[in-house]
């Protein structure tokens, strides 16, 4: 387990207030009140950490599978029309994470980046519907050597201030790169062409570039 590098900045931030705080409260309240003041920070700061957490895992790579993006659970799975790139009706599979969740993207199928795309937007609590096409959100599509698309779209929630996204259009990646981190609450929506077999269900548990949520067909 080591600490990813977008939460490097973050917690060098919350350690020098954290620090800050204890200090002026040491010298305005004195000893016995700071040191459950400092208990509070150390718990704080341990839960930060552990939010920018980067575990080693081994990726599945499969020709035909598609893995899980993220790690999180299943809030939608349903038949809709993706109308900024495929321009087409798509399976959408969505996968929320909450603060407890390891943050980091990855890409779920080899191939290369045919599309990037940043929008500005709302910050509405990322496991409603809307916030798919509302909210603050990266776009992301990837072409497999069968000239199949996959469409991903990370989607900031509540909390989170900041998407990054590594993609670069016309890139080839590999299945289980990284593609990104969010920070602090979101979720991640991908578009399957129609005919794709999904072997996930509402409200199950996925583990990032671990669990198959389907396969192209």
């Amino acid at each position: 387990m080591t600490i990813h590098k977008e939460g490097f900045s973050t917690l060098f931030v919350v350690l020098f207030v954290l620090l800050a705080l204890n200090f002026g409260l040491y010298f305005l309240a004195g000893i016995e009140v700071t040191k459950y003041f400092t208990l509070v920070s150390i718990i704080v700061y341990f839960l930060v950490l552990n939010f920018f957490r980067n575990p080693k895992r081994d990726a599945i790579r499969q020709d035909g599978a598609v893995i899980s993006p993220a790690d999180g659970k299943i809030v939608a799975i349903e038949e809709v029309e993706e109308d900024e790139f495929l321009k087409t009706k798509c399976i959408q599979v969505s996968v929320f994470m909450s603060v407890f969740n390891v943050h980091i993207n990855w890409f779920p199928i080899k191939g290369v980046v045919k599309y990037f795309r940043h929008h500005n937007g709302r910050f509405m609590a990322a496991y409603l519907p809307k916030s798919s096409t509302e909210n603050e959100r990266t776009t992301v599509v990837v072409e497999n050597s069968d000239g199949k698309q996959i469409l991903l779209r990370q989607v900031a929630g509540a909390m989170a201030r900041r998407i990054v996204c590594y993609a670069e259009e016309e890139s080839p990646v590999k299945q289980g790169d990284q593609m990104g981190f969010i920070k602090f609450g979101s979720r991640v929506d991908l578009y399957f062409p129609l005919g794709s077999q999904i072997d996930v269900k509402l409200d199950q548990k996925v583990t990032g570039r671990q669990t198959i949520l389907g396969w192209l067909k």
